[in-house]
């Protein structure tokens, strides 16, 4: 099994370095619609009302809060169209694109540890609600 440590020894300093880095990182993208939102958009612009039919379980609240705080740290752009009734579509900045290899690579260890946690429920019976 592979390890998360250091191919190397690091200093005290290089992991305080590192450790403030993940919270810098993790601090902008917190909770858990962020980088799903960014993911989406991705994708294609799209409007509020379609961000909630993908986004399944988050509320207005919730959606518009999370787009405000993305839009705020530059991965999202909101565009207003004046139309009747007003038109607003989002979709992702280039530095959003900087998140790929971020987001691919979660999205490929989510499947990993989706199928061995079903490998673990049919190796023990255990129900676990995913």
């Amino acid at each position: 099994m592979e390890t998360l440590a250091a191919p190397h020894p690091i200093s005290h300093q290089e992991c305080t370095n590192s450790v403030n880095h993940i919270r810098d990182a993790l601090y902008v993208l917190n909770g858990k619609w962020k980088l799903p939102l960014i993911f989406t958009l991705a994708e294609s612009a799209k409007r509020f009302g379609e961000l909630q039919r993908v986004l399944d379980g988050i509320t207005p609240k919730i959606l518009a809060k999370e787009l405000k705080e993305l839009e705020l740290n530059g991965f999202i752009t909101r565009h207003v169209y004046p139309t009747t009734p007003v038109s607003v579509l989002y979709k992702t900045t280039p530095y959003s694109g900087t998140l790929r290899s971020v987001l691919g690579e979660l999205r490929d260890w989510g499947a990993q540890h989706r199928e061995k946690i079903k490998e673990d429920m049919r190796n023990t019976g255990k129900v676990v609600k995913m």
